[in-house]
């Protein structure tokens, strides 16, 4: 039963994270995607403090200083610098081919543990690392075909820069993580450190640039994507994190981690039916292709 539990977190966790990306699409289209970034991250830390409180977990307040300062690192090369591209990759070439290119975070983080971790890679993991680029590749370079893109245009050329550059942030992210996880502390806290940092960061550039105004004017002027960065907010950081939690805790890691990978699927109807994207079967082999690498990852 725990393992029909965690699997059945694991397809929430990632249809969830495709509502929430397909969320902050919208929003960042609205009032752009710094300013999502800044308010999802303060709302993202609220929501977070709530449920250490209500599940009776103590605050990391009184955590060591090394795991501040690796939690710390990675929130930041993580939340602010790669979803500050991952963001931007949302508003130029949309939620799906966003989070198609997301899928190279775990190829990225096995490459960067295999180099500065001394991680092996075995010949499936290697086979899987294949299967997702061409996959991922396949899918970018067919994208003239579905026509929803002007494929030699700037903003493609920046959306899909913006993309890789929000993966490697991600994949730094976890290599980083990693070390501030060391000893069995609770990813929970762990997601509150790097959430808190990542915000002190943020918004210290935003007030020295004088940007906080402007930022809470637009939020107050548009009142859609306000709430569109609070649905995020709570799908994402707030309820999708912890049933990864749930989905970790009852059922095998491979298993768990290649179900939440599926996000790029859920949102092949969600582009059809809120983006009116037209793909053809190009797109749907070449995300059935890099899922199934990500599954060779985390199963061989």
């Amino acid at each position: 039963m725990s393992s029909i539990i965690g699997e059945l977190a694991a397809v929430g966790t990632s249809l969830l994270f495709s509502f929430t990306s397909t969320q902050f699409t919208l929003a960042g289209r609205q009032v752009g995607s710094m300013v999502v970034n800044r308010s999802r991250l303060i709302l993202a830390i609220l929501l977070l403090t709530t449920t250490h409180i209500i599940i009776g977990l103590p605050l990391p307040i009184y955590a060591p200083p090394q795991r501040w300062f690796w939690l710390g690192i990675s929130g930041i090369v993580g939340l602010v610098l790669g979803d500050a591209f991952l963001f931007q990759a949302f508003i130029y070439i949309g939620p799906r081919l966003s989070m198609l290119i997301m899928s190279l975070v775990p190829i990225m983080a096995s490459l960067f543990a295999w180099l500065f971790l001394n991680e092996t890679l075995s010949g499936g993991q290697i086979l899987g690392i294949v299967l997702t680029i061409l996959g991922v590749a396949w899918v970018v370079w067919k994208a003239d075909v579905d026509r929803n893109y002007r494929v030699h245009s700037t903003n493609y050329s920046m959306g899909i820069l913006f993309a890789l550059g929000g993966a490697n942030g991600q994949a730094l992210g976890l290599i980083f993580a990693k070390k501030g996880l060391a000893g069995d502390f609770p990813a929970l806290s762990a997601t509150l450190i790097r959430m808190l940092v990542a915000a002190l960061v943020l918004w210290t550039f935003t007030l020295l640039r004088s940007q906080v105004r402007p930022t809470l004017e637009k939020l107050r002027s548009n009142h859609r994507a306000s709430l569109l960065i609070i649905g995020g907010s709570i799908t994402g950081p707030f309820i999708a994190v912890t049933l990864s939690l749930i989905a970790i805790q009852n059922t095998e890691i491979g298993i768990a981690s290649t179900i939440m990978a599926l996000t790029p699927v859920f949102l092949l109807p969600i582009s059809y039916f809120v983006f009116n994207e037209r793909f053809g079967w190009q797109t749907v082999v070449g995300t059935l292709l890099a899922i199934t690498g990500v599954a060779l990852l985390f199963l061989v």
